[in-house]
C-alpha cells in the first residue's frame, strides 16, 4: 500500500486535489468513488464521514478539504517549493483561505440563484457575490502568481475556482482572471492532471452508455 492514498471521482472537486498531487510529484494511490454508492459505503465513511471527496490519507493521517488538501501537501513535500517560507505567507494563507470561503458560497449561491438581500448581506459573511469577485481580481490583477514571485499551491486552489467558473460560467469572465488562469492551464501538471481525469470521465460515460 502507497504511502499516500488519493480517494476522488473525476468529475468533483477532486480536480484540484489531483492538480497538486501532480505538481507536487510524488506517487500516490488512486481509488475512484462513485457517487451514492462507493462514496457513502462504510469503508469510506471511515475516511470522510461526508461521504465527499476529495480525501487523501498519507502514512495514516486524513485530509479532507481541498484547500486543506493543498496546504498539507506543500508542507508534506517541501521540496516541491509550493509553500512560501512561513514569514512570507501572508498573501499566501489569505487568498487559499479567501478562495475556500467568500469564493466558494458566492459562486454556489449564485449558481443555485439565490441572492442574500442586504440586511442578510450581513449574516452570510461575504457580502454580495459582485464584492467577493471585485476583491478576488484586485488580488490576481496585473500579477502572475496570488501569494509572491512563485507559483504556489494558493496559485492551485485560486486557479482551480477561477478556471472551473470561467468555463461553466459562474465567474464572469473579466480579463484580469483569463490573463491570471491562462499561463496556469500550461503547466505541465496541470496538463496532465486534466488528462488523467479527461481519460476517467470519458471511461465512465463509455461504460454508462453501454448499460
Amino acid at each position: 500500500m502507497s504511502d499516500l492514498i488519493f480517494y476522488t471521482n473525476p468529475m468533483s472537486r477532486g480536480q484540484i486535489a489531483r492538480w497538486m498531487l501532480e505538481e507536487v510529484g510524488e506517487a500516490y494511490e488512486q481509488r475512484l468513488l462513485d457517487y451514492g454508492t462507493t462514496m457513502k459505503a462504510a469503508e469510506y465513511l471511515a475516511v470522510n464521514p461526508m461521504g465527499k471527496v476529495p480525501a487523501i490519507v498519507h502514512k495514516g493521517h486524513v485530509v479532507t478539504e481541498g484547500a486543506a488538501i493543498c496546504a498539507y501537501l506543500a508542507d508534506a513535500f517541501s521540496d516541491s517549493g509550493l509553500a512560501p517560507p512561513p514569514p512570507e505567507r501572508a498573501d499566501y494563507y489569505r487568498w487559499l483561505f479567501f478562495a475556500a470561503g467568500p469564493v466558494e458560497q458566492a459562486v454556489t449561491n449564485q449558481a443555485l440563484h439565490w441572492t442574500p438581500t442586504e440586511k442578510q448581506r450581513m449574516t452570510v459573511g461575504y457580502g454580495s457575490y459582485d464584492e467577493v469577485l471585485d476583491t478576488l481580481e484586485k488580488a490576481i490583477k496585473g500579477k502572475r502568481f496570488i501569494a509572491g514571485e512563485r507559483f504556489s499551491a494558493a496559485d492551485v486552489y485560486v486557479g482551480s475556482h477561477i478556471d472551473w467558473g470561467l468555463q461553466f460560467g459562474t465567474i464572469g469572465e473579466r480579463q484580469s482572471f483569463i490573463d491570471y488562469v491562462t499561463p496556469l492551464r500550461e503547466r505541465p501538471a496541470y496538463r496532465k492532471a486534466k488528462e488523467i481525469d479527461g481519460a476517467l470521465i470519458a471511461a465512465m460515460k463509455k461504460e454508462q452508455e453501454s448499460t
